[in-house]
């Protein structure tokens, strides 16, 4: 490897550990043993806290605040041993200063869990020490913030506390009453309604064992394994080192919560190989930001949000799941037409293979390897599901040794096939490896992921518990895949190969919780955000003027919002920013969007701001991801950022898309053929808007085609605001059938009603709600499910009681409103699918129109148009 290269290599390795587990690297024997021993520590604990152990043994038992008091310490203990403070402190030994810092940041943290019960003892009356902690801890909590996230979010802390306090010297609508040190020690530090909420505990009980699950898959080597797969799947196609890129990253961002990490675990090996068929430097690096970040929305961790929007929403994470497995896939097929768009305007083509295979045998391999995929899914599935019965009470043992007897015949099969080397970017293969030698190496791999997703989605276990399992199974696996291998290949030498075993499974338990320091901190901080909103009511006070700046218009509402979201975003990582702005603008935007009539699921917002978080890694002038890329393809990071942004166009559109049109979250999607026809039509449209965002379809469009094809996606996306000019979607029903007609909702359907009530301002309003229905029952149940009790008398209707933290509390419901009109859907309408043809009609004519002025010799190439760039 030459000195350029080696100094890559360790600039990239400096920018993730700066980014997620810590810059410094201590020399010292007793440092590295701390920075060894805590980390352990924080896993065992947090699995530990995750198991249902404590309460069989009734040992060890730790309520939510307890824990996230622990949680808390071991992440502030590690940022300031882990973390220097600035570019010039020291990377190779840790300061006495920071030390200090370390123990005692971990002490205000731990205060909750040790003084616990006194200070349940006395609410709202803090002592002179509780507010010295208090105030200690918010410090430590902010300078660790800008030691592991940057300056951003320290920042944003440090103003919304700021305006908790000078609220009486601000004018108008920004004025409030103040806060004084007492209140707000107590609001911040000693309650969970700030920093110790609901965004910690999420990061407590769910979101560790995630990454802690990624962290322990990637130390089994399933990233190479994905990585390999990918490149001998589509490595020959036209492209296909890129094509390869964006389907290793998607596969490596469902084990991974880091955009950073991902560009660098696939980004050394894909960006060199895209560089060397023919890409450009710039796009090498944004085609691999783009397919790492869009790896935060592909379910099932996306990036720790999803249980964060399950918390917020009040769903369940498997709720979560299914709205948005739609928009990912989207966003993730439309990144291969992006990249197969760019490689036909360049003219580029794939990699040769080892063994040379015909197209109709590529088909067939590939469509056996999905094949094979869905046959062993359904065997786990059944197997696992027939447990119940087969063992009855005992099925939770049926369960482990039907898992284990899988395990050991997926082994047996595996190394029957040579071990699947790293791959070194300073030695990368001419050809591309045969499909059939490469996907056997690893498919033990999914057993685990299996179990994971079988206990979230079929046993509907919780998060933290279906995790758990999960990684108990994963830790089996990296201690003894090595030597089971070794026994079935007879090679001896079982007890070092378990020996390796044992020291990778403690180097991926280190691994993820380091990784874990950044999310945990950022929860944290963005807790003090938090605990503003709800001591100052700034959040109503954001909602008056941003409906005044938008004059009330919701696309106008959606724009600023999300600009909002990208601003935050500069510097500021997704988990926090979905977090603030979740409390900020998405009570913004159900607010306008009732006001104006439109009927929004809560969901849809909550998608809506994370989606644009999403932006934090990609935009410039900081982020991190397109940083990483560019330090690989030795090319501008902004210029990588900026056409990272251009590729993201296509994941920005989907979020106004599904406020529009809730069908793409599979909200009100009502049969099979249905389904089909969204998801062909969504699928269509996004490839057109693609190829309005590049200027090329067949061949280079001209305006107006590209303005057709623009109408054309509308239709495709939206057919309701074509269709509701033909015959409204929803008819009034009297007010009186209120319980007979949500008694009549569909399982997981929804409710019309529109209320009426006066602000405090005594002026009236009515706003529209979609109130979300679970499970069936008469009006009243259901309603009280939702959250929500509303009586009648006298053909009217009023609302009596919202419970608090509810869907029907966010939607804007409360005690007093009255329901003024039910609408039901209008059985008399005409599909709203029927726009879909005239879509497809459009759409085919601009295709007509430009295969008749292809360029067969320069693929993508307009005779009479201009080169491409």
């Amino acid at each position: 490897m030459d000195e350029a290269a080696a100094a890559d290599e360790q600039e990239l390795a400096r920018l993730v550990a700066e980014a997620d587990t810590g810059g410094r690297q201590p020399v010292d024997r007793f440092t590295k043993i701390i920075l060894f021993v805590v980390p352990l520590a924080w896993a065992l604990f947090q699995l530990w806290y995750a198991s249902p152990f404590p309460f069989q043994f009734r040992f060890g038992v730790f309520n939510a605040t307890e824990a996230r008091a622990i949680h808390l310490a071991f992440a502030v203990f590690l940022v300031f041993l882990a973390y220097p403070a600035w570019k010039g402190s020291p990377r190779h030994r840790v300061p006495w200063v920071d030390w200090l810092l370390a123990f005692l940041a971990a002490a205000s943290a731990a205060y909750l869990y040790i003084f616990q019960a006194e200070l349940s003892r006395r609410p709202g009356l803090p002592t002179t020490t509780d507010v010295v902690v208090a105030v200690a801890g918010v410090l430590f909590l902010l300078e660790a913030a800008r030691r592991s996230l940057g300056v951003a979010l320290p920042i944003v802390g440090i103003v919304f506390i700021t305006y908790a306090f000078v609220g009486p010297y601000l004018p108008g609508l920004m004025a409030h009453p103040g806060a004084s040190l007492n209140r707000a020690a107590t609001q911040y530090w000693l309650t969970t309604e700030g920093v110790f909420g609901v965004a910690l505990g999420v990061s407590t009980a769910f979101v560790f064992l995630f990454v802690l699950f990624g962290s322990l898959l990637e130390k089994a080597g399933a990233g190479n394994y994905f990585i390999k797969v990918a490149f001998a799947l589509l490595g020959h196609f036209r492209g296909g080192p890129a094509k390869a890129a964006v389907l290793g990253s998607g596969a490596t961002g469902l084990i991974s919560g880091s955009s950073v990490a991902n560009v660098v675990t696939t980004g050394t090996f894909t960006i060199p190989l895209m560089k060397r068929v023919g890409y450009s430097p710039v796009k090498a690096g944004a085609i691999e930001v783009s397919a790492s970040v869009n790896g935060q929305i592909m379910p099932p961790v996306m990036g720790a949000a999803a249980f964060l929007i399950a918390e917020y929403v009040g769903i369940s994470y498997a709720e979560v799941v299914r709205h948005a497995i739609i928009p990912a896939l989207l966003t993730y097929i439309s990144l291969f037409y992006v990249v197969d768009i760019e490689a036909r305007k360049a003219g580029l083509k794939g990699l040769p293979r080892e063994k040379h295979r015909s197209a109709l045998m590529s088909i067939a391999l590939f469509g056996m390897t999905v094949a094979g995929i869905i046959i062993f899914s359904a065997a786990v599935y059944w197997g696992l599901g027939w447990t119940r019965t087969l063992f009855g009470s005992a099925a939770s043992w049926g369960v482990i040794i039907g898992s284990f007897l899988i395990y050991l015949v997926l082994i047996a099969f595996r190394s029957r096939f040579p071990d699947l080397e790293a791959d070194d970017p300073a030695r990368m293969a001419e050809k591309l490896p045969d499909t059939l030698e490469v996907a056997p190496g690893g498919i033990h791999y999914l057993l685990p992921v299996f179990i994971l997703v079988w206990c979230l989605m079929v046993e509907e276990l919780s998060p933290g518990l279906s995790a758990f399992y999960g990684t108990c199974a994963l830790m089996f696996l990296v201690l003894t895949q090595r030597p089971l291998i070794a026994l079935f290949r007879r090679q001896g030498r079982l007890l070092g190969e378990l020996q390796t075993g044992f020291a990778d499974l403690l180097d991926g338990l280190v691994t993820g919780s380091r990784n874990m320091i950044g999310i945990a901190i950022a929860t944290a901080a963005a807790g003090i955000v938090v605990g503003t909103v709800s001591l100052t009511g700034i959040g109503l006070v954001l909602t008056e003027i941003v409906i005044a700046v938008s004059a009330g218009n919701l696309l106008i509402m959606l724009l600023m919002a999300a600009l909002i979201c990208m601003v935050l975003g500069l510097g500021m990582p997704t988990t926090a920013n979905y977090v603030v702005v979740a409390t900020l603008i998405a009570p913004v935007i159900v607010e306008v969007a009732t006001l104006n009539g439109l009927a929004v699921a809560l969901v849809s917002v909550h998608l809506f701001v994370f989606y644009f978080g999403l932006m934090a890694d990609v935009t410039p002038p900081v982020g991190l991801a397109s940083f990483a890329a560019s330090a690989i393809s030795r090319a501008d990071p902004v210029k990588t950022g900026v056409q990272a942004f251009r590729y993201e166009m296509r994941t920005a559109i989907l979020p106004f898309i599904f406020i529009y049109n809730q069908q793409l979250l599979l909200i009100g999607v009502e049969n099979p053929i249905q389904l089909i026809a969204v998801l062909v039509a969504s699928l269509v449209g996004m490839l057109t808007f693609v190829s309005v965002t590049q200027q090329i379809f067949i061949t280079r469009s001209r305006i107006w085609e590209t303005a057709i094809l623009l109408v054309a996606c509308v239709m495709l996306f939206v057919p309701g605001i074509f269709m509701d000019r033909i015959s409204p979607a929803y008819v009034d029903v009297p007010v009186e059938e209120l319980n007979e007609r949500v008694a009549a909702a569909p399982v997981d359907g929804f409710i019309r009603i529109e209320v009426a009530g006066m602000d405090l301002g005594g002026n009236d309003y009515t706003r529209l709600v979609q109130l979300p229905l679970g499970a069936p029952g008469d009006g009243p149940a259901r309603l009280s499910a939702a959250g929500v009790q509303i009586t009648e008398f006298a053909g009217q209707a009023q609302i009596l009681n919202v419970r608090f933290r509810t869907q029907a509390e966010q939607l804007g419901l409360a005690a007093g409103q009255t329901v003024s009109r039910v609408l039901v859907p209008n059985t008399a309408r005409p599909p709203k699918e029927l726009i879909y043809l005239p879509g497809f009609l459009l759409i085919g004519i601009v295709a007509a129109l430009q295969w008749r002025r292809r360029s067969w010799d320069q693929p993508g190439r307009d005779k009479r148009a201009p080169a491409a760039a």
